[in-house]
C-alpha cells in the first residue's frame, strides 16, 4: 500500500519558505508531495544481468520520505528564480559525449533550454532536465533551507527500494514484463528524434505510489558508483563508497530502447560532469 505524505503547509507569516529575489519578487517554496517508505529489509541487486549487480543480499533501509514525483520544471524554476542559480542549459559538454556524440547531444538537449530564467514553453509540469549532480545538490540544500527539513537525494539502497514497491524478486516496479502503459521509454529508436520527456504521472504509480520511476529520466542518487560494492556493501543504511571516480543514475529514461535500462537493480555509471537531456531528479526528506 503507497502512503501519502505532505509536509504541514509552510508559516509564510514567519517567511519559512518565502524568499525575496534580487528583482523584488516573492519565491515560494512549496511542501514536496511524498511517500511514506517503510521501513524493512529488501532484496537488492540482480543475479542473471550485470556484474556489479551481484551478488543479490538483503539490506535494511530505515524508514525515508521520498518524492512521488521527479522534481519539475516549474518546482526547479522556484529555486532558480529565488537564487539567481544558473538555468539548465547547454556549457561546457560532458565526458559522456566524446566520440562523436556532441552534435547528437545538442540537437536532443535544445528543446530543454531555459530562456530569462524560464523552463520551455508548455514543460512546467516535466521533469527537470539539464541537471548534474552538483544542480541537484543546489536544489536540495536551497529546499532545506527554505522547509526547516533535511532535504537530499536518496542513496542507491533508497531508490531500490522505493523501486520495487514491495515486490521481490521481480525485474521492474509492476513485475517481469514490461509494455508502453507502463512508462516513458523510447520503443522505436528511429523516433528518436520526435519523443521526449512527458509530464510527471503521466503514467500509473507503483505499489509505493511513485510515478515514472521506470523510465521518462534518470535520476541521480546520493553514491559513489563502485563496481564491487555489493561484496561488501553494510547490511544496514548502506551509503554507497567513500569516494570514486563515477557517480550514478537509476530508472531509464526516454531516449532508452535497450530494455534492461528500465530494471529496478539496474546501475547506470556516468563521470560527476555528466547533464543530459533525460537527467533529472527525484527528492528524499528525513522523518
Amino acid at each position: 500500500m503507497s502512503a501519502d505524505y505532505i509536509l504541514p503547509p509552510l508559516d509564510t507569516s514567519e517567511d519559512i519558505g518565502a524568499i525575496t529575489t534580487a528583482d523584488g519578487m516573492m519565491t515560494l517554496a512549496t511542501s514536496p508531495n511524498l511517500a511514506r517508505i517503510p521501513a524493512g529489509d529488501f532484496l537488492m541487486g540482480a543475479s542473471d544481468v550485470g556484474v556489479d549487480e551481484r551478488p543479490v543480499h538483503r539490506v535494511f533501509v530505515s524508514e525515508f520520505f521520498i518524492g512521488r514525483f521527479e522534481v519539475t520544471q516549474d518546482e526547479y524554476a522556484r529555486f532558480v528564480r529565488a537564487t539567481g542559480y544558473p538555468a539548465p542549459s547547454i556549457r561546457g559538454l560532458p565526458l559522456v559525449t566524446l566520440g562523436g556524440r556532441d552534435s547528437i547531444f545538442r540537437e536532443l538537449a535544445a528543446p530543454y533550454v531555459w530562456e530569462n530564467a524560464s523552463p520551455p514553453a508548455g514543460q512546467g509540469a516535466h521533469p527537470v532536465v539539464l541537471i548534474r549532480y552538483d544542480d541537484a545538490l543546489a536544489y536540495c540544500r536551497w529546499l532545506s533551507d527554505s522547509i526547516a527539513r533535511l532535504v537530499r537525494l536518496p542513496t542507491e539502497a533508497e531508490w531500490e527500494k522505493a523501486a520495487r514497491g514491495g515486490l521481490e524478486g521481480q525485474r521492474y516496479p509492476w513485475g517481469h514484463d514490461i509494455e508502453p502503459s507502463h512508462g516513458n521509454y523510447l520503443t522505436d529508436p528511429s523516433a528518436k528524434k520526435q519523443r521526449g520527456t512527458r509530464a510527471t504521472g503521466t503514467f500509473p504509480p507503483n505499489a509505493y505510489g511513485l510515478y515514472d520511476i521506470s523510465g521518462n529520466v534518470w535520476e541521480w542518487v546520493s553514491d559513489w558508483y563502485g563496481p564491487d560494492y555489493y561484496e561488501m556493501s553494510e547490511a544496514r543504511d548502506p551509503q554507497g563508497p567513500p569516494n570514486g571516480t563515477m557517480r550514478i543514475v537509476r530508472g531509464g529514461s526516454w531516449v532508452n530502447d535497450n530494455l534492461d535500462m528500465l530494471r529496478c537493480a539496474y546501475r547506470h555509471k556516468v563521470p560527476p560532469d555528466t547533464y543530459a537531456h533525460s537527467i533529472g531528479f527525484r527528492i528524499v526528506c528525513v522523518p
